[in-house]
């Protein structure tokens, strides 16, 4: 069964098979780190989970300076300064983790071709993640997903993924319950990286 229709947060603006950058219509407006989002058409999708946020000039010679001495709140920088909006940007980058379509329904692991630059991405509703995460077989693809801050950032955002999935399920403690089994399964020799994650689940 497909997902149903979300809002658009962004469009892709680079690719690989592995995971893409999208460039957010709207300044701050990422996903959270570790959410699930969607590519693509209704009758072609691409699932990943968003494993990094950053905010920046959206010329890249010329860096943000400070500009809220003598001002009490943040809001107020804006307020005296309303082209930054215009001179920052705000993308995120998401590891794929899946792909669907029509005529073979959801599948786990990486599509043959990636998005397409331009491609519109969504946020996945609750019951899109709820069905996503039906089956855990994703979870040895986004645990050994590369990542600019290696294995550490890697888990935390595992976590933090199977965190807001649990809360798309009727019983979020049951869905963590066979999360966290699945993991100890998965890294059984590896202990020291398991219990991070473990403790993650809960924070």
């Amino acid at each position: 069964m497909l997902p149903l229709i979300s809002p658009h947060l962004g469009e892709v603006i680079a690719t690989s098979s592995a995971q893409f950058t999208a460039q957010c219509y709207e300044l701050y407006g990422a996903a959270p780190l570790g959410a699930l989002v969607r590519t693509g058409v209704p009758t072609s999708r691409d699932y990943a989970v968003v494993c990094n946020v950053l905010t920046e000039g959206v010329d890249p010679t010329r860096k943000p300076v400070a500009r809220g001495q003598g001002l009490t709140d943040e809001a107020a920088i804006y307020r005296d300064n309303p082209q930054l909006p215009k001179l920052l940007r705000t993308s995120f980058q998401a590891m794929i983790v899946g792909y669907g379509d029509t005529a073979n329904g959801l599948r786990y692991g990486l599509p043959p071709s990636p998005p397409r630059i331009h491609a519109f991405v969504l946020a996945c509703t609750p019951e899109e993640v709820r069905a996503f995460t039906q089956r855990l077989d994703f979870l040895p693809l986004l645990l050994s997903s590369a990542n600019e801050g290696g294995p550490a950032l890697t888990d935390q955002v595992a976590a933090a993924f199977l965190r807001q999935a649990a809360s798309a399920h009727p019983d979020p403690q049951a869905f963590l319950v066979g999360a966290g089994r699945q993991l100890a399964r998965l890294l059984a020799r590896d202990l020291q990286r398991l219990q991070p994650i473990l403790q993650g689940l809960h924070t």
